[in-house]
């Protein structure tokens, strides 16, 4: 995952940039055909209780088959990325203050998980018995 400092967000380049807000409907769009040719979709947390854009990141993977750069924008926490990567999303705008040394260490503490997820979808049970 690319951990960007809440300074640097701005000199980051963006290409074709869609951002959702958290009530988006996202069928209504891929109908719509708003996802194609989009380079990122920026997703907001307004503060680190909603968590509706893990949702949409979810959804935009694994049901709408997005690859592109899902980015976690707004109230992004350290404690919060693991969970962010493991449900679709591949860059993070860290909020004002969080230091990204700090951050970064976050995906060295955890080598395997037990459930699935956007990432690998089988959970370890089932994969230890393939």
């Amino acid at each position: 995952m690319k951990i960007i400092a809440h300074a640097e967000a701005a000199n980051d380049p963006l290409g074709r940039t869609l951002k959702l807000a958290n009530d988006a409907d996202l069928a209504r769009l891929a109908l719509e055909g708003a996802f194609e040719g989009i380079d990122r979709i920026e997703l907001d947390f307004p503060k680190f209780t909603d968590g509706r854009a893990y949702s949409q990141a979810v959804l935009l993977r694994r049901r709408y088959r997005y690859g592109g750069d899902i980015r976690a924008t707004g109230d992004v926490l350290i404690d919060t990325l693991v969970h962010m990567y493991r449900s679709g999303f591949t860059s993070a705008v860290l909020a004002a203050g969080v230091q990204s040394a700090a951050a970064e260490r976050q995906f060295a503490r955890y080598r395997a998980y037990y459930q699935g997820d956007v990432l690998q979808p089988q959970p370890l049970f089932a994969r230890a018995a393939a």
